[in-house]
Formats: structure tokens, sequence, C-alpha cells
């Protein structure tokens, strides 16, 4: 399989909150995970449990349990105040394309060599 494009951009945005985020969440706040930075507010509870899945869904994880293999939900860890993020992810944007991982490759990018390996096996 070829690859031509990858790492996408996730953009977590509070879908609903059981009882009261001690953080300050809201209804509609969001979190963008660009593959660089992270952009808006962010409780180190609720970005230890969705990183896991947010890095995945940058790397084009899919969840059979979606109908959307774009959006997923993910909940924080606190179970009586819990935050549920619905997560997005933009395949129109990748970080990367074709003929920028070539010339990483050349210039020893670790990422392009392993992509550089793993394709000519």
């Amino acid at each position: 399989m070829l690859i031509t494009s990858y790492g996408f951009a996730v953009e977590a945005t509070v879908k609903k909150i059981k009882g009261k985020c001690s953080h300050g969440y809201k209804v509609g706040d969001k979190i963008i995970f660009d593959g660089l930075y992270i952009k808006g507010k962010v409780c180190p509870s609720a970005l230890a449990t969705i990183v896991p899945t947010i890095y995945a869904f940058m790397w084009g994880a899919e969840f059979p349990w979606d109908e959307d293999r774009d959006v997923t939900d993910v909940p924080c860890v606190d179970s009586k105040n819990q935050v549920v993020f619905e997560l997005k992810r933009d395949r129109k944007h990748p970080w990367f394309k074709e003929k920028e991982r070539s010339s990483q490759t050349q210039k020893g990018c670790c990422l392009g060599v392993l992509i550089k390996r793993a394709s000519s096996k």
C-alpha cells in the first residue's frame, strides 16, 4: 500500500458533560491537536485520557464501532463529572505529502527512513 499523505490534525470538542467539570469546560469548547501544537484550554486529566486515542487518530486509526471513520467519542476519567469529547480527524490537510516524505527520507529523517525501510520489504 502506497502512503501518499499522513499525519492528520484532530479537533476535540466537548460534546456533553455529566455533572460539573472541575476544569470549567463547557459544551462546545474545543482543543486542536495539529501535530506540532495543542491549541485551547487543556485539562491535564482529560489530556491523559484522550491522548492515546488522539495519537492513533492522527496516524489513521479507525475504530469499527464508529459510524464515521473520522469521528469518535472519548470520555475523561472523572466518572462523577465526566466530560465526553468528540474527536474529528481532518483528512483534507495532512501534515506530510509524498514529495515531502521523499525529500525527508533523503535528508535522513527518522520517520522517513522507517517508512522507506518498511516499503522496501
